[in-house]
C-alpha cells in the first residue's frame, strides 16, 4: 500500500498553514498527488428578519464573506505547496463534514486539523472524528498549534487487537515502514488482565517493521491520558490508533481515548475506523 493521493482540508482559519505544511511534506515524501479542498458553506438566509435590512443585502454580504474566505484559503494553499510537483485545488459547496467525507473517498489519506475552539470562520470547521467515521479513509489529525518536525520518525502504535486498531495499523504501514522507531503500546485494565501482543509484532516484522512493545496499566477512563503521557515519554511524533464510534453523534459514541486525544493531542494522530 502507498499513499498516492493525499487530500487536505483547507479552511480559512489563521492556523491552516501549519496543517498545509504537514500535507505538503507528506506529499513530497510519498510522491503523492496533493488535493487541497475548500468547503464553501451554502448560502442560508436567516430564519427571522425584522425587515430593516433587505434580504438581498444579507445574502450578498454572506456571499462576499464566503468568497473572501475561499481566496484566503487558496492563497495559503498556493504558498504551502510550491515545492509539491503534483497538486490541485478544489472548491466544493456543502456542509463541511459531509463534503470532506465525500471527497475523501477518492483519496488514500486525509490531512485534517484538530478542532480549534478559537478559530473564527464563516464555514464551521471540520470535525475530524466525523469525517473519518463517514469517509472510510484514514487521516492524520494535526494539532492546531502545529508541529516541530515532520511526523513519522518515532511512531507509537496503540494496540488492543480490536478491529479498529488492526485497521489503523494496516493503513499506517507506509509510516511504520519508514519510521526510525516503532513502539507498540498495549494498555491493560489491570496487572491481572494483561494481554500479550499476540502476532502483531511478527506481522509487522514480515512487513519489514521492527517494533518494541511497551505495556501499561490503566482503567478505561484513563487510557487517553496514558497514551499522551507515553507519547511524551517516548518523544513520539506520530500516534497511530483506531477511532471508535458508530454514528455522527460524536459526544455519545466516541470512545474515551478518542475524545481525549482529539481534544488534548500534543503530536499528530493517525486515525482509522
Amino acid at each position: 500500500m502507498a499513499y498516492k493521493t493525499i487530500l487536505v482540508d483547507c479552511d480559512a482559519s489563521a492556523k491552516v498553514g501549519r496543517r498545509l505544511a504537514v500535507a505538503a511534506e507528506l506529499a513530497g515524501r510519498f510522491g503523492a498527488h496533493l488535493i487541497g479542498v475548500h468547503v464553501r458553506a451554502p448560502i442560508s438566509p436567516p430564519v427571522f428578519s425584522d425587515g430593516t435590512v433587505p434580504m438581498e443585502s444579507v445574502l450578498d454580504a454572506f456571499d462576499q464573506a464566503s468568497r473572501a474566505e475561499e481566496a484566503a484559503a487558496a492563497k495559503a494553499f498556493e504558498a504551502a505547496v510550491k515545492a509539491v510537483p503534483s497538486k490541485e485545488w478544489r472548491v466544493v459547496e456543502g456542509f463541511t463534514d459531509e463534503a470532506l467525507a465525500t471527497a475523501a473517498r477518492q483519496a488514500d489519506l486525509l490531512v485534517l486539523g484538530q478542532t480549534d475552539p478559537g478559530a473564527e470562520t464563516r464555514t464551521p470547521p471540520a470535525s475530524p472524528e466525523t469525517v473519518v467515521l463517514a469517509s472510510g479513509r484514514p487521516a492524520i489529525v494535526v494539532p492546531y498549534v502545529g508541529v516541530n518536525s515532520p511526523p513519522g520518525k518515532t511512531v507509537m502504535l496503540c494496540w488492543n487487537a480490536s478491529r479498529e486498531s488492526a485497521r489503523a495499523a494496516a493503513d499506517a504501514l507506509p509510516f511504520l515502514k519508514q519510521a526510525g522507531q516503532v513502539i507498540v503500546l498495549i494498555i491493560d485494565r489491570s496487572a491481572n488482565d494483561a494481554h500479550p501482543p499476540g502476532d502483531v509484532t511478527a506481522w509487522l516484522q514480515r512487513h519489514g517493521v521492527k517494533a518494541i512493545v511497551q505495556h501499561d496499566i490503566a482503567p478505561d477512563t484513563d487510557v487517553g491520558g496514558v497514551i499522551l503521557s507515553r507519547a511524551a515519554d517516548n518523544r513520539a511524533d506520530l500516534i497511530v490508533m483506531g477511532l471508535y464510534g458508530h454514528s455522527r453523534l460524536r459526544e455519545m459514541v466516541l470512545g474515551g481515548a478518542s475524545r481525549t486525544l482529539l481534544s488534548s493531542m500534543t503530536a499528530p494522530v493517525f486515525m482509522a475506523h
